[in-house]
């Protein structure tokens, strides 16, 4: 379902309405946007597009083989009600995916990535997850064995997924009689939200009739508004460290339990479980709603100003790069990947106001400029690249002198 070429094509649409909402809630002085956690949620949508670009996983071979050797070809024609039969089917396929990624660690831990934006914006919408392919794809073999037809199941995909960004606003209120029907921002807020009135609610993609029928539809209430986040907070802006969190705590769990059961129940236990004597002796630490602060760094004028300009540089290179991927060989792809990646989790360093931020900008830099000598950029990428890594050497260099002679007593 991510690799729809409609996702693609959607994002400069994505960006443009970011912006409008960003410009609203200026103007009405109702902004509910912040430059890190904006920065994070859009980084890490532009990070998960790289795994169906790199063919990551191995749905396209299962889905191929049960399309071709399983099918039952119910719904093997180009019809109209076969595309909306299809796009129904998907949504019911999604809720119980979506479901069951909240209701199991294991699951939840390739999902949990969408849910660590303290904000709710559009841009909230583009916090997507990179480790989606290890088994979310499981949940829509059903719709291959019926016989939906791969590139009508890609296309109903595309526009489910296209339809959930609109949705991950708080400037559209109540929609009336569309509420007992489909998705809306409304519902949704109750989806994000930490409260215990709220948790575990609303997975519907489209449709939000599939939670009023199981049992899972909770309402948004006048007097109870929407906490978002985590329970457990991530406290971080590090796109890597987000989609690996939730595995790190299950692969240390296992290993400090004593009780060969507890090992494997970690795996399969709601997301909150841990065992007994883990977690008296690691204790973590949950969010108190009663006195709940988002996490906000506070950092200087030139670290936002670098983190934005860097942000803006590494949109640009990855806009160009999926629009053009036909043009690139897998090393060049690799290689503006590579940057990417590590250039989103320099970034994440100074937005976490971290030292080591600099540092480590210093050293990508020159890392960058090592591999343009060794050819591993296109040459229509590399004149760009050169420049940007370049600009990060110098600025980096400048900011780590200047932070050290503020250091040195003047006596």
């Amino acid at each position: 379902m991510d690799s729809s070429i409609l996702i693609t094509l959607s994002i400069p649409v994505f960006f443009g309405l970011i912006l409008i909402e960003f410009s609203y809630g200026i103007i009405t002085k109702k902004n509910n946007y912040r430059i890190n956690d904006a920065i994070t949620s859009i980084s890490l949508g532009l990070i998960s597009r790289f795994v169906p670009i790199l063919g990551l996983g191995f749905q396209y071979v299962v889905y191929k083989t049960i399309a071709e050797q399983y099918n039952l070809k119910l719904l093997n024609s180009e019809e109209a009600w076969v595309w909306v039969s299809a796009f129904v089917l998907y949504d019911v396929c999604y809720y119980w995916m979506h479901r069951i990624h909240h209701e199991i660690k294991v699951f939840w831990a390739t999902h949990v990535v969408h849910h660590h934006g303290e904000d709710f914006n559009l841009s909230t919408a583009l916090r997507q997850t990179s480790t989606g392919f290890l088994w979310k794809w499981v949940f829509f073999l059903p719709l291959f064995i019926i016989g939906i037809p791969p590139h009508i199941y890609v296309a109903v995909a595309g526009l489910n997924m296209i339809y959930q960004f609109w949705v991950h606003t708080e400037h559209i209120g109540r929609l009336g009689f569309l509420e007992y029907i489909f998705v809306t921002p409304s519902n949704h807020r109750v989806h994000h939200a930490q409260n215990d009135d709220y948790l575990d609610a609303n997975y519907g993609g489209v449709f939000i009739l599939w939670d009023r029928i199981f049992g899972t539809f909770i309402d948004e209430r006048s007097d109870l508004k929407p906490v978002y986040g985590t329970v457990k907070p991530l406290k971080s802006f590090n796109p890597f460290w987000a989609n690996i969190e939730v595995f790190y705590q299950m692969i240390f769990d296992s290993y400090h339990t004593k009780k060969w059961s507890d090992k494997i129940r970690v795996w399969f236990s709601p997301p909150s479980w841990r065992p007994k004597d883990v977690s008296l002796k690691f204790p973590i630490e949950k969010n108190d709603l009663s006195s709940f602060e988002k996490y906000d760094p506070q950092i200087g004028f030139r670290e936002k100003i670098f983190a934005g300009t860097q942000f803006t540089v590494i949109n640009i290179m990855t806009v160009i790069m999926l629009f053009n991927v036909q043009s690139y060989v897998f090393n060049e792809i690799f290689a503006v990947i590579i940057l990417v990646v590590f250039a989103a989790v320099t970034n994440s360093f100074i937005l976490d106001g971290k030292k080591i931020g600099f540092k480590a900008e210093l050293l990508k830099s020159i890392g960058v400029l090592v591999c343009l000598q060794l050819g591993y950029f296109s040459s229509s990428m590399s004149f760009f690249v050169m420049c940007y890594a370049i600009f990060t050497l110098l600025v980096s260099s400048f900011i780590l002198i200047s932070n050290d002679k503020n250091i040195i007593s003047p006596v």
